[in-house]
C-alpha cells in the first residue's frame, strides 16, 4: 500500500479507536482533546497548522466540545455557498492558542547558581482551577514546571527540580508539589505523566517514594507516615493484574517471567497516537507494515511513560523508530524504582505502627531485588541490562540505566564495582556521562548526557564508595552547564557530552531552555561536589576540580 493511502487508513482507524476506554481511575477523569473535539482534532493536527502539534493539544476553545464541533460543522457546510471558511481563521476565532514563552534574560554577570535561584519564581506556576474546556488538570499547590513547551508540571521531572528547590532552602514549595502528587494519586489512582487530560493514560517512573525520601530529610518520619496512604496506592496502580497472573503472562504494568518471578514494564491504557505527536505517531506506524498501529501506538506511548522517549533501549532496529516494542521489554531503572517503592512502604508502615504490612512489603523487595540481580544482571559482561521478554533474552546494551540499581541500592558491592568499571569504560566522555553509546537520532542516546542520569550516576556511585568515577562525572558534567551558560546565558534540558560541549539534539521537538531538572541537578552537584566554596564560579574552576 502507498505511504499516503497507508497514512489515511491509519488516520481512520485511530479515529475508530480513540473510544477506548482506559482502566477506571479513582474519579472519572476529563477526556483528552483527541476525544472530545474530534475530527476536528484530526484535521487540524493533519494539516499542521503548529510547529509542535504540543500546541494545539494545549489550545483552550472557547466553549463546550458540542458546540465547538457543531460551529466546525455550520463552517464548513456554509463554505460551499459562501465561501470564505479557512481552518486557520476558524482556529484562530475558536480557540486560545499558548505562544511562546519568552526567554528569561539573567542581569549581566549573574553567576550560575544566582541565575538558577531567580528562575524558581519564573519557573512556578498556581493552578487551583483552570479553564474545563482545556486539557491542564488543576492541582491544589504551586509547582515548578520544566520550562519552554512544557507548561505543566511532569512526574519525573519533578524530583530533580525538588532537589534543586532543597538546595535553594525552599523547602515548602518541596512539600508543595509532594502534596500535590499526593492529591493527584488520592484523585486518580495514580500520578499521570503530566497534569494534562491527555497524559492521564499513563504515569511516568515512579520516583514517589523517593520525593518522600527527599522530604523526610527535612522533616523526619512524620513525611513517611502522612503519605503511607499514598505510597500503597502508587504501588497498587503499578502491581494492578499481578493477582492469578500465570508464568509468562503480562498485564498491564505487570510481567510474571517463565520461573514464576514478579517483575514491571511501561505501558499506556490507550493504543492510539498521542494526543500531543498525533501525526507523528501516524507516520511512525505507517512505516512498520508488518505490525498492528494499535501496537505500535502503544509501545510509543509506553516509550513515553519511560520518560526515555525515545531510545535505542525500546528499538529493534536501532535506525527505525517503528520497530519501537517497548511493551516487550522488563527494564532494570524501572524496576529498581519499585524495589525503593517496595522498601519505602514497608519503612513507612513500620512507622506507622503496622508491623504486618512493614513485614509483607519487605518480603516483596526482597523478592524483586533478587530478580533484579539474577534476570536483569548480565555476568558476562558486568553490568545491569534490559530483557525482552518475547525473546526470553537480556538485552545486552549499556546505558545509563544500568547505574539505578546503584542509585537505589539493589546492587551488590560486587555488582556495583564491576558496573562502575564498565561506566567508566563506555560511557563517560569529556562533557558527563552518556546516556548510551548507540547514535541513533533519538534524544536519549549519544551524544547527548541528561541532567537525572548525571546525578543518579553520581550519587548511586558515591553508596558504593566509587567517589573517583563520581567526581569525574559530576565534575564535567558542571563543566559542560557552566560553559553553555558563559555562552548563552541559559540552562537547557539536555546536554552534548561526546565531543564539544553544547546543548544537545535529536528527538521529536527543538531544544528547550530552561529547564527544570537540569536548574535542579546542577545545584545539587554544586553542594555535593563544591562544598567548601558553595559554588563554581566558572568553567575552568569547575574544570579544575576534576
Amino acid at each position: 500500500m502507498p505511504a499516503c493511502s497507508r497514512l489515511t487508513g491509519l488516520i481512520l482507524a485511530a479515529l475508530l479507536c480513540t473510544g477506548s476506554a482506559a482502566a477506571e481511575p479513582a474519579r472519572q477523569a476529563p477526556q483528552p482533546p483527541d476525544q472530545q473535539w474530534q475530527p476536528l482534532f484530526q484535521q487540524v493536527q493533519g494539516a499542521h497548522l503548529f510547529k509542535d502539534q504540543k500546541t494545539f493539544a494545549d489550545a483552550i476553545p472557547r466553549e463546550d466540545a458540542r458546540a465547538l464541533l457543531d460551529h466546525w460543522q455550520q463552517a464548513q457546510t456554509q463554505t460551499q455557498t459562501q465561501p470564505g471558511y479557512s481552518l486557520p481563521a476558524f482556529v484562530a476565532a475558536q480557540f486560545t492558542v499558548p505562544g511562546d514563552t519568552a526567554a528569561y534574560v539573567p542581569p549581566a554577570g549573574e553567576s550560575l547558581r544566582a541565575h538558577i535561584d531567580g528562575l524558581w519564581p519564573v519557573l512556578t506556576r498556581t493552578t487551583r482551577t483552570v479553564d474545563p474546556h482545556g486539557s491542564l488538570l488543576p492541582l491544589p499547590k504551586p509547582y515548578v514546571v520544566p520550562g519552554g513547551r512544557f507548561r505543566e508540571v511532569y512526574y519525573w521531572d519533578s524530583y530533580f527540580t525538588m532537589l534543586g528547590l532543597a538546595s535553594s532552602g525552599r523547602w515548602q514549595q518541596v512539600r508543595d508539589m509532594v502534596d500535590n502528587f499526593a492529591w493527584q494519586l488520592d484523585q486518580y489512582g495514580h500520578i499521570p505523566n503530566g497534569n494534562r487530560s491527555y497524559y492521564l493514560s499513563r504515569s511516568q517512573p515512579p520516583f514517589f517514594s523517593v520525593m518522600v525520601d527527599l522530604l523526610a530529610t527535612h522533616e523526619g518520619d512524620d513525611a513517611y507516615r502522612r503519605y503511607l496512604p499514598q505510597l500503597r496506592t502508587e504501588h497498587a496502580f503499578w502491581m494492578r493484574g499481578a493477582d492469578g497472573l500465570p508464568p509468562g503472562a503480562a498485564s498491564e504494568r505487570v510481567v510474571r517471567l517463565a520461573d514464576g518471578q514478579l517483575l514491571n514494564r511501561y505501558w499506556d491504557a490507550r493504543a492510539v497516537p498521542r494526543t500531543e505527536s498525533w501525526t507523528d505517531d501516524l507516520a511512525t506506524a505507517a512505516q512498520a507494515p508488518r505490525r498492528a498501529p494499535s501496537q505500535v501506538y502503544r509501545d510509543l506511548r509506553a516509550g513515553a511513560e519511560s520518560g526515555w522517549d525515545f531510545s535505542s533501549r525500546w528499538l529493534a532496529d536501532p535506525a527505525a523508530l517503528g520497530s519501537i516494542h517497548t511493551t516487550a521489554i522488563v527494564p532494570v531503572d524501572l524496576n529498581s524504582l519499585l524495589f525503593h517503592l517496595e522498601k519505602t512502604v514497608a519503612r513507612a508502615s513500620k512507622v506507622a505502627g503496622d508491623r504486618v504490612a512493614a513485614r509483607d512489603y519487605e518480603q516483596r523487595a526482597q523478592a524483586r531485588q533478587e530478580a533484579i540481580n539474577t534476570l536483569l544482571w548480565d555476568a558476562a559482561q558486568g553490568w545491569y541490562v534490559d530483557r525482552d521478554i518475547e525473546r526470553g533474552q537480556t538485552r545486552p546494551a549499556l546505558t545509563a540505566a544500568a547505574l539505578f540499581p546503584l542509585w537505589l541500592q539493589v546492587a551488590t558491592r560486587a555488582q556495583a564495582r564491576q558496573t562502575a568499571a564498565a561506566v567508566d569504560a563506555q560511557l563517560l566522555r569529556q562533557g558527563g556521562l552518556l546516556t548510551t553509546t548507540e547514535r541513533t537520532g533519538q534524544q536519549w542516546d549519544a551524544p547527548n548526557g541528561w541532567a537525572p542520569l548525571q546525578w543518579i550516576a553520581v550519587d548511586g556511585l558515591q553508596r558504593y564508595g566509587e567517589n573517583t568515577l563520581a567526581h569525574r562525572i559530576g565534575t564535567r558534567f558542571l563543566h559542560t552547564v557552566q560553559a553553555v551558560y558563559d555562552s548563552e546565558g541559559k540552562l537547557v534540558e539536555k546536554y552534548v557530552v561526546d565531543g564539544s560541549a553544547g546543548g544537545g539534539g535529536g528527538g521529536e521537538y527543538p531544544l528547550q531552555d530552561g529547564f527544570g531538572w537540569s536548574n535542579g541537578v546542577t545545584l545539587a552537584l554544586l553542594d555535593r561536589l563544591c562544598p567548601s566554596r558553595r559554588t563554581c564560579v566558572s568553567a575552568q574552576d569547575v574544570g579544575a576540580a576534576d
